[in-house]
């Protein structure tokens, strides 16, 4: 498996600024986290770590080859539980990204059903969350099977975190050699999941890893929150229990990217120091 680092490292600079931090930590490998439509007045004047989904992809890609990076997914994180409006990243989004991700020559994109925000997302029946993301899903996975982008699925919501949930989604949706799993060790952990039954369970479906470790203060947590966007502490230091995921998965024949998400220059190093000690490798390879 390669490691690569999550591009949000520094608060209010922007993406030039993110790429540079990732390579001046010895990494190779990103993602393109957080984007939008249009334009934004942060990303405009530099202090929004952002990518317009609308971008050029050549101005992306002199970013990322100047500082001798590789891509390795175009993040679309999304709302599918609440009902579909303008300012909310769904379906719309997701297909933008994958449009992206096809012209950057990145071959995943990864998103989520999220937590909704209003009261008819959170009145859905278990029944209702799967036909919602079914529906939202449906065109996006067109479009990455017709470009040749792999769509996987996210643990960051009450469905998608657990491996009963997580199979229900993934047997609705078929396109079986079109969508797949990002492992989220911290959220699947943290929604009552079990990322370790993640790896024996659905083995090659798993095509991507987001590394995170929770700390023991959110023991009581689990179960009533569902994903975090950054791990505060490193690889090791919390109750996850992270290197037994990283044996399960040398065991299954997992070799695809994997990010870091972690908050914290000197936490993010010592985490992929870890991460190659436990996978024996030598270099953020």
């Amino acid at each position: 498996m390669n490691i690569g680092c999550f591009a949000l490292i520094q608060p209010f600079a922007g993406m030039r600024r993110q790429f540079e931090l990732i390579r001046e930590m010895g990494f190779r490998f990103a993602d393109l986290t957080d984007n939008h439509d249009g334009a934004t007045l942060g990303t405009e004047y530099g202090f929004s770590a952002s990518f317009s989904l609308d971008s050029h992809p050549a101005t992306i890609l002199d970013m990322v080859r100047e500082n001798g990076l590789t891509l390795t997914s175009v993040c679309a994180h999304a709302n599918l539980l609440d009902p579909t409006s303008p300012d909310r990243y769904a379906t719309t989004q997701i297909i933008k990204a994958i449009k992206l991700a096809h012209f950057l020559g990145v071959k995943q994109v990864i998103t989520t059903e999220g937590d909704p925000k209003t009261s008819f997302g959170h009145k859905l029946t278990d029944d209702e969350r799967l036909f919602s993301i079914r529906e939202k899903l449906h065109e996006p996975i067109r479009w990455a099977e017709q470009l040749g982008v792999e769509l996987l699925l996210e643990p960051h919501g009450i469905l998608t975190d657990t491996v009963e949930g997580m199979s229900r989604i993934l047997d609705a949706l078929g396109h079986e050699e079109t969508v797949g799993i990002n492992l989220d060790t911290g959220n699947s952990w943290l929604g009552g999941g079990d990322p370790l039954a993640f790896v024996k369970t659905f083995g090659s479906r798993i095509k991507h890893v987001h590394w995170k470790d929770m700390p023991a203060e959110w023991i009581p947590k689990r179960g009533t929150l569902f994903g975090c966007g950054m791990g505060l502490i490193p690889l090791g230091d919390g109750v996850v229990g992270i290197e037994p995921i990283v044996q399960a998965l040398q065991e299954i024949g997992f070799d695809g990217p994997t990010t870091l998400e972690i908050a914290g220059e000197a936490a993010v190093k010592l985490s992929a120091e870890r991460l190659q000690a436990w996978s024996q490798q030598e270099a953020y390879a």
